[in-house]
């Protein structure tokens, strides 16, 4: 009898979060690393959050909340919302958790059982299709590519689609391709849905304020009002206000699939950090107007790095729509070798030899279920990405 248990042997580990530790491992060992591995904001946390927080301490606001939540985030979750999405939700209808991750397993994790399927588009974050596995079920990909932008088709969405379907996981705007559906995209794809109604949706919006060259942002229960009663629309403060470490995530969704949420948090972390609740509350209820200049910094960030991209040797990459990476094409370096003599047979190989050879960390599109291509974050200061950037255009030079 094995110590490790089945249910954690279908699991891999996170690749995003395993080149981060090595990138960081290979910088605190002296070597000269440039990480746009992780999905970070490299802004402060806003004065006027982190100074909510500390007037939460001083008031003592220590304690045990509420699993759930308390009542003002709650009421502050109902009210963005309300304003910012139109979905019409009172608190009862909200839920908040550790970040967002905790939201998407918890629902699948309460939800899911062995047989079931949830339909997973390609390239997806690393996470989805791995707490599906844990949870017992299995993960249905339904492929989009580059000629696609990206996008799931509602095609494509209609032939992924089986009895056994239980979930549809969407993000948009999408880690790790940036790729961000217009309304009218959702609403193919909620006429498909409507077609199907044993089908869940988990819409992932945690990069919903950053979308780019004047978009606007749309989430697909407010396309489709029809599609709400088996919607879970997850957000969070960790992107919109650099709050990554903050650990707050959110969501509004069936009340039955909240309850079934609420008893295995109940069993696991119980409630999110206290101190953290505040601070959110203060990011949800206080001033947003600092969102539209940091907006502008990644599209600026954007622009100079795909163009960059498009430079180099072997490389061919979209204009990425919202969030804050990348997704280049790296096949054209496929079967030739690096500078340093490292054969190039994988995106994983060109990932690693852009490490070992010129400090810089990016993920493999592989991970994201899409070999051929890479990931990498722009979500890091202008003096950064010039360098980076050139080290780079330099590997890729010398590729052979």
């Amino acid at each position: 009898m094995g110590l490790i248990s089945d249910a954690l042997g279908r699991v891999q580990p996170s690749a995003t979060v395993g080149i981060s530790q090595l990138a960081r491992q290979l910088a605190k060992d002296g070597k000269d690393i440039i990480a746009l591995s992780a999905g970070e904001p490299d802004f402060d946390t806003p004065e006027h959050v982190r100074k909510a927080a500390i007037a939460a301490i001083d008031r003592g606001e220590t304690r045990y909340t509420n699993i759930e939540g308390i009542a003002e985030l709650k009421e502050a979750v109902a009210a963005k919302f309300r304003r910012d999405n139109g979905l019409d939700v009172s608190a009862e209808d909200c839920f908040v958790s550790a970040g967002g991750k905790q939201i998407i397993f918890n629902a699948l994790m309460a939800t899911l059982n062995s047989g079931d399927e949830v339909v997973v588009p390609v390239p997806y974050w690393v996470s989805y299709p791995e707490i599906v596995r844990l949870a017992g079920a299995e993960p249905i990909f339904a492929q989009a590519s580059q000629e696609t932008g990206f996008k799931l088709t509602p095609d494509a969405l209609e032939a992924a689609i089986s009895e056994r379907t239980k979930w549809l996981i969407l993000n948009t705007p999408s880690n790790p391709s940036g790729a961000a559906y217009t309304r009218e995209e959702l609403a193919g794809l909620a006429e498909v849905l409507m077609r199907h109604p044993h089908v869940y949706i988990l819409t992932d919006d945690i990069y919903e304020v950053l979308v780019y060259d004047g978009r606007t942002f749309a989430t697909i229960a407010e396309v489709e009002p029809a599609l709400m009663a088996r919607t879970l629309t997850m957000n969070g403060v960790s992107k919109s206000h650099a709050m990554t470490g903050w650990r707050i995530g959110y969501c509004t969704g069936p009340k039955d699939i909240l309850k079934a949420m609420q008893k295995l948090q109940g069993q696991s972390t119980t409630n999110p950090p206290s101190i953290s609740q505040w601070a959110a509350v203060e990011a949800l209820n206080g001033p947003q107007d600092f969102l539209k200049d940091w907006q502008a910094v990644f599209q600026k960030r954007r622009d100079f790095v795909v163009g960059r991209l498009n430079a180099c040797v072997g490389l061919e990459s979209l204009v990425p729509e919202g969030a804050f990476y990348a997704f280049p094409s790296c096949k054209g370096l496929l079967g030739k070798t690096s500078s340093g003599g490292r054969t190039l047979a994988t995106d994983e190989d060109v990932v690693m030899a852009l490490l070992g050879e010129n400090g810089v960390a990016l993920v493999h599109g592989s991970a994201f279920g899409l070999a051929g291509h890479f990931r990498i974050s722009y979500a890091a200061s202008d003096a950064q990405l010039e360098d980076a950037m050139g080290r780079i255009e330099k590997f890729c030079a010398g590729v052979h």
